[in-house]
């Protein structure tokens, strides 16, 4: 694409407007009193702002912390109308003040910034620019709700910048087009090496992940151990937003390791799949369904049974949190009773997988202690439904490291099950 088309492309996205809904007004699950979390997965609830903070991840994805506090510093100081009084992050409309504003702004700076690395020759810094561009974006969508069209916007530009990044890295990144029902989204596939067929690891985050947010894990851990790495977003997220969230929550991820077998590159006989939070009860469905297809399945803080089937569990989480579930299932405006209603059919155990057979695909459950979206009962639970199953629960703290410490875990798990 050329200079000027991706001016134009980020003018007439975020040409300034008024009538745009502001992002904790779209969903607001009635009833429900707000609670907090302080954890390395899900970041922390601070009082004062709708969205919960998620400065160890962010940090960990790229984000400079200083221009990260800036940016809160700016938020909490202007003097615009909000959908709420009390949060500092619920500024109306495109503007300064405003979650999305003040993300995309910096993120356009960095995009900026990359072009005039490309003009004095220094790729790797300019990759670098780009993927803290993208990142940006990504952070500007936030927590990604149906019917945020500045945030749909801003995941435009965060799909399209990281595309840019991965033209320019030694490391390949292609796409794979998955049919389903009728209708298309596309996986990214990451190749640290292509003349030859490699074990490769299929990742899915969380409801409020995009596939780009899991570079960090490719860079640092997969691609430094010879694995490729294949991306999809969530039922309801990015690529994947035509499909809501059901029960079957991989019904994605089995139509892509169906046509996997397909894709050059890939050793279709030494497949893995992991996933955080959402993406890890994909993952280990995934497991129960497609015993010969996986050689192996991870879950990373999964929300497995017991927060699915347990109110006081669910309690615990902030307004968002609950706001991006309801909207997820494409529910709005409906009451705390009718979500818990429906939340245990997405419970493993529930629908009659964990805790009744063994299957052969040897799976690890892990998560930090005092998880409270993956109590320790549910990684005990996938432990014991799966030959040469694990779980592992580490030290909650420090938190900016509970990333780093899992996936050394991981890593280990996987050069076991896949090899290299």
């Amino acid at each position: 694409m050329s200079e000027p088309s991706k001016s134009n492309l980020s003018e007439k996205l975020f040409a300034p407007r008024q009538t745009s809904k502001e992002t904790s007004s779209l969903v607001r699950i009635a009833h429900q009193q707000a609670s907090g979390v302080h954890n390395a997965l899900d970041g922390d609830t601070e009082h004062g702002w709708y969205r919960s903070l998620r400065r160890p991840q962010w940090i960990w994805q790229g984000v400079d912390p200083i221009e990260m506090e800036a940016l809160f510093a700016r938020l909490a100081g202007s003097d615009s109308a909000r959908t709420s009084e009390d949060q500092l992050d619920t500024v109306v409309g495109y503007r300064p003040g405003n979650w999305i504003y003040e993300w995309s702004q910096l993120a356009g700076q960095h995009h900026k910034k990359s072009r005039e690395l490309v003009d004095n020759k220094q790729p790797q810094k300019a990759i670098d620019e780009l993927l803290k561009s993208s990142t940006y974006y990504s952070i500007a969508a936030y927590p990604h709700l149906k019917g945020d069209t500045l945030a749909a916007q801003a995941e435009v530009q965060a799909n399209q910048t990281y595309r840019e990044a991965m033209e320019l890295s030694p490391h390949q990144m292609k796409t794979i087009d998955v049919k389903y029902e009728g209708k298309t989204f596309q996986a990214f596939i990451h190749l640290p090496r292509t003349d030859k067929l490699l074990p490769t690891v299929i990742v899915s985050g969380g409801l409020d992940t995009l596939q780009s947010d899991l570079w960090p894990l490719y860079r640092d851990y997969l691609a430094p151990a010879g694995y490729a790495m294949v991306t999809l977003d969530m039922p309801s997220v990015g690529h994947s937003a035509r499909w809501s969230l059901t029960e079957d929550t991989s019904r994605l991820h089995q139509a892509l390791l169906q046509q996997i077998k397909e894709v050059p590159w890939v050793d279709h006989h030494r497949v893995a799949m992991m996933g955080l939070r959402f993406g890890g009860n994909a993952a280990i469905r995934l497991g129960f369904l497609e015993p010969t297809r996986l050689k192996t399945c991870i879950s990373i803080g999964g929300a497995i049974h017991g927060f699915l089937s347990q109110p006081k569990l669910l309690d615990q989480m902030p307004q968002m949190y609950l706001d991006m579930i309801a909207s997820r299932m494409g529910k709005h405006g409906v009451s705390r009773q009718s979500l818990l209603a429906h939340l245990p059919a997405w419970s493993l155990k529930n629908q009659g997988l964990l805790g009744r057979r063994k299957v052969d695909v040897p799976m690890l459950g892990i998560s930090l202690k005092n998880d409270p979206v993956c109590p320790e009962t549910d990684n005990q639970l996938i432990a014991i439904s799966s030959y040469g199953g694990k779980a592992v629960i580490l030290p909650e703290k420090p938190l900016h490291d509970g990333y780093h410490r899992a996936m050394l875990t991981i890593m280990d798990w996987l050069e076991e099950k896949l090899g290299k």
